[in-house]
């Protein structure tokens, strides 16, 4: 059976042993992008959708209008005075071309893509949804069977909603936990946790029902970047007949973010699907965008499963300022800021003499994203380096902080691993440094 509404030239080529019409779920395949009348007419008097014809009634105080009949209050500010400028009371374009064109830019897909009939075709490697957790959802709704028939495989400790989205949707969960200190981390580096590619491999060979794997690079709460060579190692694994899902909602805290995304391997492979997100880098997670890039086919099943208008246009607007030239130079000045930060925390929590004798452990994983992983060891007499990860401990630090000091941070010891582990967010240097007085505090007392 055909993918409705895929255009024919763009067929999935590689590799050889996927298929994707047997991937997705039959009753998805069946499914026939919405389509309304303002698909073929964007212009004129629109009276097709049932919209309000007299636009949104939101003022406050003294009111001018624009010339969509929008009620706009001079006394707001500029921010929300551009917002209520939109025409909030017609439907949101569906596909939101504008924001996709800024995002392959952004990317680099642009520059993957060899002649001119391909550039013109670049948003058909891209959909959008609300947050990356709308995306984990269509994927697996998409893709795998529900009632037990077919699995997900996921690499704990990982970001939480893909079991989520697997209990939702009631489909099995196979868990082939990272490896710390594995084949010395990804990258060949200390003191990160690795991919165990041998574990996943005998998994999928053993239990063909497993359809998805999801890899989270960087990590969650990892912080490990995972090497394209293990994502390409999966990716040419011909047994497996599924999608390999890599998300990189903190790809852009590492060096080099382009080089080291999977977006640049989505050219090649039709089983890769990259999610990436609004709510880290870009500082905008209350607008609830995510994105996902994989060749067309793909796409164009998850445009058909979406809900039509699942993102709003007030999102895309912020999403569209967010791209701009002088925001993204804004942001890059953050992130190196967020960098700088990370590592002179890194470097505190380490060698803090005080936090060692008090039983800190150094920090674990990876520093590829915005925040840190430390364990909290055993407080007794022993020498430091014979103390194990202590997670009541950590549990009780974890409350003590929040409740009397006013500094949450986030408890993972339940997570293989991570035993003993608190998460802490890169912030501000002062924030970073209260962090660290209020942890010292707090560790003399338990």
């Amino acid at each position: 059976m055909p993918i409705h509404g895929l255009k024919p030239r763009l067929q999935p080529v590689h590799p050889a042993h996927f298929d994707i019409e047997k991937v997705i779920r039959p009753n998805i395949l069946a499914l026939h992008p919405y389509r309304c009348a303002r698909d073929d007419y964007k212009e004129g008097l629109l009276l097709d959708a049932n919209e309000n014809s007299f636009g949104h009634s939101i003022t406050r105080g003294a009111e001018s209008t624009n010339g969509n009949a929008n009620p706009v209050d001079v006394d707001m500010p500029i921010e929300l005075v551009s917002t209520l400028q939109l025409d909030l009371h017609r439907y949101p374009d569906p596909g939101h071309p504008d924001v996709k064109r800024r995002i392959a830019s952004l990317r680099g897909l642009l520059s993957l893509l060899s002649s001119q009939e391909e550039e013109a075709e670049v948003l058909d490697h891209i959909v959008l949804g609300v947050g990356s957790d709308e995306i984990i959802d269509l994927l697996i709704r998409t893709c795998v069977q529900p009632g037990g028939a077919e699995k997900i495989l996921i690499t704990p400790p990982t970001y939480g909603m893909y079991q989520v989205g697997a209990q939702i949707n009631d489909v099995g969960v196979v868990k082939v936990p990272l490896v710390l200190n594995g084949d010395k981390g990804e990258g060949g580096v200390d003191g990160r946790f690795s991919v165990p590619l041998d574990k996943i491999k005998e998994a999928v060979d053993v239990d063909p029902k497993i359809k998805m794997i999801f890899l989270c690079s960087p990590g969650n709460p990892t912080g490990t970047l995972v090497s394209l060579g293990t994502v390409v190692s999966l990716l040419e694994y011909e047994p497996f007949k599924g999608i390999i899902v890599v998300d990189e909602a903190y790809i852009d805290f590492v060096d080099d973010p382009q080089g080291q995304s999977a977006v640049s391997l989505i050219k090649k492979y039709a089983n890769l699907c990259v999610m990436q997100t609004f709510s880290k880098s870009f500082g905008l997670a209350a607008i609830r965008l995510g994105v996902a890039f994989a060749q067309p086919p793909l796409i164009q099943v998850l445009s058909n499963t979406k809900a039509p208008y699942n993102v709003s246009s007030s999102t895309a607007h912020l999403a569209l300022s967010a791209l701009s030239p002088p925001s993204l130079a804004a942001m890059q000045k953050k992130l190196a800021t967020i960098q700088l930060e990370r590592k002179k925390l890194i470097e505190a929590l380490n060698n803090h003499p005080n936090l060692k004798q008090l039983s800190v452990g150094a920090v674990i994983g990876g520093n590829d994203a915005n925040f840190v992983l430390v364990p909290i060891l055993q407080n007794d007499q022993s020498e430091t380096e014979e103390r194990q990860p202590d997670s009541n401990r950590a549990q009780v630090i974890y409350r003590t902080l929040a409740e009397t000091r006013g500094v949450v941070v986030r408890y993972r010891g339940n997570e293989p691993g991570c035993q003993g582990c608190l998460r802490i967010t890169v912030g501000t240097e002062d924030e970073n440094q209260v962090v660290l007085d209020k942890l010292e505090e707090v560790l003399k007392t338990c």
